[in-house]
């Protein structure tokens, strides 16, 4: 009998505990159906549609067709000659649009530097159905992250940021944006890697893969992590096809945030630099060897520059930095971006290896030199020429396979230009302009400002191609 009741009693408590896990199972399967939605409720209201504008003025070496091959060929064609006359100087509206997302009550909102650029008109369409013209606090290209705002009395709904230090491989992530121009899309993945830079995207990456679909249109919109925080800003795809193919970056919300902080303040980002040449690649045990370290890791100094920081803290080639503020350094790229988010004039602890023995370094941290004259002469050779350029870095000469040339890399090329007529593209590489070499941006500025006549000749590079192409000085 006792044996009887025992088995009724172990059943019943069995029955029980099956009970007890079916509610249980039910109320997490409860939370997965509702958890994304209420994500998404409330992210959604800071989410917002990004229109801009700008006014094109084309030349008169236009002709009718150029203008029409975004839309598949010139739907003139039946009533003009394929050839026909130059069509007087005139201009055109150029639109596009992105996502970006509320990061204050009082209209602060995060975008990529490539959806507002150098717009004339900025609208903001909010969740509601409510559109604002927007103004541009500023852009940083460098990191692909820009601000604008919107003016109103009322508070507005914005995304909380979300510990970026704290968000791991594998977890749930969510893009929200408007691709294609549809509003208000969400799409849910995990977070793929982190830290992934030399991709080519920006000057400065520390980026944030995740599966979670994204496409055009998408850039600008946040990247969430569960608990509905912002950890990123959606900016780019890797795409053989235009699309979605299960790879994109977002710029993590702690690097933008800092840019922000900095656009309000001074309209401009204030760069930290130490003034030394990293060895490229990373720092093998066999590389290190070399120099009487006997760890892979860190960052080995090929050069220092002459009355820099580093030069004056002591600095010199064939240091390898390996801790900076007692933190392990990684590789070139992290620690490049640690230097550059460092504010000019803070003093800062390197620990380096010095033929095999460590040694504490202080360095009174510098101001990045002054590029505005560069982007100056780049801005007037933009309006002369027809195109602009930048000087070819390592990590862009690795992209384009242009690892033993130096010259200056065309970076935009203006739409119905010579330069665009006469072939140039995004990406070649000028080594020559009137037979001189130029390799920094004051030879090229130079080179151009000597032109005695009313045309230049450059020697470009294509891939492997190399060709002259004279072009008209407007």
């Amino acid at each position: 009998m006792y044996k009887l009741l025992k088995i009724e009693n172990g059943l019943k408590c069995g029955i029980f505990a099956v009970m007890v896990a079916a509610v249980n199972l039910n109320s997490v399967a409860g939370e997965w159906r509702t958890g994304f939605s209420e994500v998404a409720k409330e992210a959604t209201e800071a989410v917002v549609f990004i229109k801009v504008e700008r006014e094109v003025k084309i030349g008169g070496r236009q002709r009718y067709g150029n203008l029409f091959e975004f839309f598949g060929g010139d739907p003139r064609g039946r009533f003009f000659a394929p050839y026909g006359h130059p069509e007087m100087p005139r201009s055109y509206k150029q639109r596009g649009q992105g996502s970006g997302f509320l990061i204050s009550k009082d209209g602060y909102i995060l975008t990529n530097t490539h959806v507002v650029g150098d717009m004339d008109k900025i609208t903001v369409k909010l969740a509601d159905g409510r559109e604002f013209d927007a103004e541009r606090i500023g852009a940083d290209s460098k990191t692909e992250v820009a601000l604008i705002k919107i003016d109103t009395n009322e508070e507005l709904p914005y995304l909380k940021p979300g510990n970026v230090e704290k968000l791991d491989i594998g977890q749930w992530v969510i893009a929200i944006g408007n691709p294609f121009g549809l509003s208000q899309t969400l799409t849910v993945g995990v977070v793929s890697a982190k830290g992934r830079s030399n991709i080519g995207i920006t000057d400065y990456e520390d980026f944030i893969q995740t599966d979670a679909a994204i496409n055009p249109g998408n850039s600008g919109g946040p990247l969430l992590n569960i608990d509905g925080e912002a950890v990123g800003i959606n900016t780019a795809i890797y795409s053989q096809s235009g699309g979605y193919m299960g790879i994109g970056f977002a710029v993590p919300i702690d690097m933008a945030l800092n840019i922000k902080d900095q656009l309000v303040a001074n309209g401009y980002v204030r760069r930290g630099y130490i003034g030394v040449y990293l060895n490229p690649g990373v720092v093998t045990r066999e590389m290190a060897k070399q120099f009487g370290y006997d760890q892979a890791g860190g960052v080995l100094i090929a050069d220092v520059l002459d009355d820099g920081p580093a030069d004056k803290a002591g600095i010199k080639s064939g240091d390898i930095i390996i801790e900076m503020e007692g933190k392990k350094v990684v590789d070139n790229s992290t620690f490049r971006n640690n230097v550059a988010r460092i504010m000019p004039n803070t003093v800062t602890k390197l620990t380096v290896v010095r033929d095999g023995k460590r040694k504490q370094i202080k360095v009174k941290v510098g101001l990045m030199p002054d590029e505005e004259r560069a982007a100056e002469a780049s801005e007037s050779v933009l309006s002369s020429l027809g195109f602009q350029v930048q000087v070819l870095t390592e990590d862009i000469a690795a992209q384009l396979g242009y690892e033993d040339e130096k010259g200056m890399v065309i970076t935009a090329v203006e739409p119905g230009s010579e330069a665009q007529e006469k072939g140039l593209k995004q990406g070649m590489l000028v080594l020559e302009v009137n037979r001189r070499r130029v390799e920094t941006m004051d030879d090229f500025e130079k080179a151009v400002k000597a032109a005695k006549d009313e045309s230049i000749l450059l020697r470009v590079k294509a891939g492997t191609a190399t060709l002259f192409v004279n072009l008209k000085i407007s």
